[in-house]
């Protein structure tokens, strides 16, 4: 009897297809890994049989439409999710196909499961005075309260995803002028952004308090291993916790690590800082993902319709430029 193909065929999809072929950064392999994972317990579950009892014919169009029904309704993930699961169960049968012949018309149609759009919505980021509140919540004389201010503090000024930013080690940092740090991204690209003088101060003094080797993460835990994009979750969810005594309106916001990557963006738009740049700055692949920022931006709003006079029937400015101290208080923005 011959064995079913399946087994050698998902091995050789990390192994050979994933690793060696695409050079898939560690962070892509362990996402396709786990989606794996969700995807044969949940057809296990629904056949009624063991995970190393599935075939390659048991797994099926219905059972991916199936799975990612279950994975918003049921997990209630994001539609985002949804697509990023979708996306690793296509990738297999795109190269499950050219391997297997007799299986093209299963694959076809696992292919053809579409993607599902998601509503575009401005995004949800924190004004200055938040950015200032939360920041000032950690305990900086405590080795823990230092490394979390400074964390926070380099999310902020490089806009880094919070991965980007666990994976930071010395040597991808410039502290001379200009400082700046090196960024690995999204399919290994790497950019460079520029770091301010404070946020160097204090990255300089973490490394005093904590001294790391070159090659090593930065911002690491008690016993010295890399801290977990979770665990930089629950931290930050008790700082925003904290700093609603002082700014109300956090609480009806939802802040994470990427609040911060949000907010650099929209307030460098805020300060005039030319669009491309901004998607050099955090590595967008598409100026489109840049644009949501500026449409979010109020204040950059208010700037625009300030240098729009709509005409008056009795030749009269409008009332901002009547108000000399309006004018003066707008010169200070």
């Amino acid at each position: 009897m011959t064995p079913d193909p399946f087994p050698r065929l998902l091995n050789a999809f990390f192994t050979e297809w994933m690793v060696e072929q695409r050079n898939a950064s560690v962070h892509t392999v362990r996402s396709y890994r786990d989606t794996w994972r969700l995807f044969l317990r949940f057809v296990a579950g629904r056949l009624g049989k063991p995970v190393v009892r599935l075939a390659l014919n048991d797994l099926t169009a219905a059972e991916v439409g199936a799975f990612l029904r279950h994975v918003e309704d049921d997990r209630g993930d994001t539609i985002g999710t949804r697509n990023c699961r979708l996306s690793a169960l296509r990738s297999f049968f795109g190269f499950v196909a050219a391997r297997e012949p007799e299986a093209i018309a299963q694959c076809a149609a696992i292919l053809h499961v579409p993607m599902k759009k998601a509503p575009v919505r401005a995004p949800d980021y924190l004004e200055p005075e938040e950015v200032r509140a939360i920041l000032s919540q950690p305990d900086r004389s405590t080795l823990a309260g230092q490394r979390d201010h400074a964390l926070l503090s380099f999310l902020y000024n490089s806009g880094a995803r919070i991965q980007e930013a666990l994976d930071v080690t010395a040597q991808a940092i410039r502290f001379e002028s200009p400082a700046c740090v090196r960024l690995q991204g999204k399919g290994r690209k790497e950019r460079i952004s520029p770091l301010w003088p404070e946020t160097v101060e204090l990255l300089k003094a973490l490394l005093e308090r904590m001294p790391r080797p070159a090659d090593a993460p930065l911002f690491v835990n008690r016993y010295g291993a890399p801290l977990s994009a979770s665990g930089v979750r629950f931290k930050l969810a008790t700082y925003v916790k904290a700093a609603e005594k002082d700014i109300s309106g956090l609480a009806a916001k939802r802040v994470t690590p990427h609040s911060f990557r949000h907010a650099t963006a929209v307030h460098l738009v805020a300060a005039g800082v030319d669009i491309t740049v901004i998607r050099s700055w955090l590595g967008h692949v598409s100026l489109d993902t840049t644009n949501h920022y500026a449409q979010a931006n109020l204040e950059t709003k208010r700037r625009a319709l300030e240098r729009v006079e709509t005409p008056d029937p009795d030749g009269n400015p409008p009332s901002w430029r009547r108000d000399q101290s309006m004018l003066d208080w707008l010169d200070t923005l």
